[in-house]
């Protein structure tokens, strides 16, 4: 399919990773970055980011750009994100999207707009969330838009600042921002899932291999390039509950056990969020998953010919 673009979704921990390798190797691609954490610069073992060796010699693009300092933006990484796919494509190659944050993934591949923002509206909004916390301003949001407050946690308080933001900015509903899927490109859509108590283990296992690997340390060393001031990045699952380790509020063992937890909730989130998309073609993890990912590449070129 000339000039298909492809996207390795689902939650975390399942394998995109290695799926999106293989297929790079087999198509001639190259890889553009949709994890929102892996933008950030040093924030390496807790992100599971691919080494320069694990990459295999497949490029990667839109990785470690930004700061730990810097609040994140899905419209300046829509900008990004567009535009290593033209350079990818414009090479003759294949563009493989590979990442968990559905909304960065959407932004990459359909037709979103994002409204601006307002600093003075901003950091109105953050001080009433420092002051009274996520829960009453998820209250207020749906008032004015239940259906962004059905969408967003209670406790999310970063996307609850935004969306009521948008709201305030625009007079219209946040929710209206996501308007139904509307690919800019030929995109096929990959979902690799996997039995829950398997990924369950599988977060597990891999915590466990973050922390051995020095994730504290990791933590640590970007606590003194103002990881904790970062308003996206010191919300990082792992950073997060490490900061609180170092911070004394938790044991070490509470920091790694609650990393467990939240990243299983957080898995779970991913999977409802891509279930939602009818164009998400989905198969099995582990063995025999670029077998059925070569099959579901197969199926949407006879279905689009």
């Amino acid at each position: 399919m000339p000039g298909r673009v492809i996207a390795v979704v689902g939650p975390t921990a399942v394998g995109k990773s290695e799926l999106s390798l293989w297929l790079a190797h087999s198509l001639d691609g190259e890889i553009v970055n949709a994890d929102s954490m892996q933008l950030y610069k040093g924030m390496d073992i807790g992100t599971a980011k691919l080494t320069a060796d694990d990459r295999t010699g497949i490029p990667h693009h839109v990785l470690d750009i930004w700061p730990v300092t810097r609040t994140a933006s899905v419209a300046d990484y829509q900008r990004l994100a567009r535009a290593a796919i033209a350079d990818v494509r414009g090479r003759g190659k294949t563009p493989i999207l590979v990442g968990g944050s559905g909304l960065y993934v959407r932004a990459a591949i359909d037709n979103l707009r994002f409204p601006g923002t307002d600093p003075l509206l901003r950091e109105r909004l953050e001080d009433e969330l420092a002051n009274t916390g996520p829960v009453a301003l998820h209250a207020r949001l749906a008032v004015v838009d239940p259906a962004a407050a059905a969408a967003i946690l209670p406790g999310n308080g970063r996307r609850i600042v935004r969306a009521l933001e948008v709201v305030e900015l625009s007079g219209r509903p946040f929710s209206a921002t996501l308007p139904r899927p509307e690919s800019v490109y030929p995109i096929v859509q990959i979902g690799v899932a996997m039995p829950r108590t398997e990924l369950d283990q599988r977060i597990a296992d891999r915590v466990a291999r973050m922390f051995g690997l020095g994730l504290v340390e990791e933590v640590r060393s970007l606590a003194t390039h103002g990881l904790a001031e970062g308003r996206t990045a010191s919300r990082a699952l792992g950073y997060a509950h490490v900061l609180r380790f170092l911070n004394g509020e938790w044991s070490l063992r509470e920091a790694e056990a609650q990393t467990v937890r939240a990243t299983r909730r957080f898995a779970r989130r991913q999977e409802s969020w891509f279930r939602r998309d009818p164009r998400v073609v989905w198969v099995t993890g582990g063995t025999g998953v670029t077998g059925h990912a070569l099959e579901a590449l197969n199926a949407a070129e006879l279905q689009r010919a």
